[in-house]
């Protein structure tokens, strides 16, 4: 679904990524750890056109998107759930949903499969996304991201802040996604995450970053025996 080859970038003289190269199924659930300041969220703004890459390529199904718009990728199949959330606290869970569809013609539907994920945004249409908790607030951000049916899943720190009730509930989400998707097409999720149990738990693959580079990468299932949690020690 993706695959990020020899990705380099830069911010003034620093080199932040250093030849990173990275494939993400179908189907299954990409993990990708590293302590904080090591260049994941910077990998994943790269990915989603925010920041400029020097050198390398950036493909999705097949086809190149690193010279992409952001808008242009969104369009493609990509959905980004981004550190922090960033809803509109303003706007209530429907027109938030809505702006998920941006990139969709203005009569496309709200997906019903949402609130099959998610029951809590059902009852809370009306309320303005700002009067939501943390966790809610969460969830909106991850079915604000899939309104448009993307082909690939891009979470950054999903469980940061969030009740333990509501990180289960979200991996559940994850996992079917993988497996189903929203109508029977499954997707590919690339999980940036630093609680490694629930790291662990999801992963098919994992890769880890350190300086810039992914120095470890492999089956999620051999994450324990290869020590990762002592090497991202986290």
């Amino acid at each position: 679904m993706l695959s990020i080859q020899n990705v380099n970038q830069y911010y003034g003289g620093s080199h932040i990524l250093r030849d990173v190269s990275l494939e993400v199924p179908e189907g299954q659930v990409t993990v990708l750890l590293g302590r904080n300041g090591v260049g994941k969220t910077t990998l994943l703004k790269s990915l989603m056109g925010l920041v400029p890459i020097k050198t390398g390529s950036i493909t999705l199904q097949g086809q190149a998107i690193h010279r992409a718009t952001p808008f242009q990728r969104a369009r493609a199949g990509i959905g980004f759930v981004p550190q922090g959330r960033e809803i509109f606290a303003r706007l209530t869970v429907e027109e938030n949903l809505r702006m998920g569809l941006a990139s969709r013609p203005a009569s496309t539907p709200v997906p019903p499969q949402l609130f099959e994920l998610f029951p809590v945004l059902r009852q809370m249409l009306h309320r303005r996304g700002g009067d939501l908790s943390g966790g809610q607030q969460q969830q909106l951000a991850i079915a604000r991201a899939l309104a448009a049916r993307p082909r690939l899943l891009v979470l950054d720190e999903p469980t940061e802040g969030i009740q333990p009730n509501i990180i289960k509930d979200i991996g559940r989400v994850i996992r079917r996604l993988a497996r189903e998707g929203l109508d029977g097409q499954r997707v590919a999720v690339l999980l940036v995450e630093q609680y490694y149990d629930f790291a662990e738990e999801l992963a098919d693959h994992y890769a880890v970053m350190e300086r810039g580079a992914v120095v470890a990468r492999g089956p999620g299932a051999q994450m324990q025996a290869q020590g990762i949690r002592q090497l991202v020690g986290i």
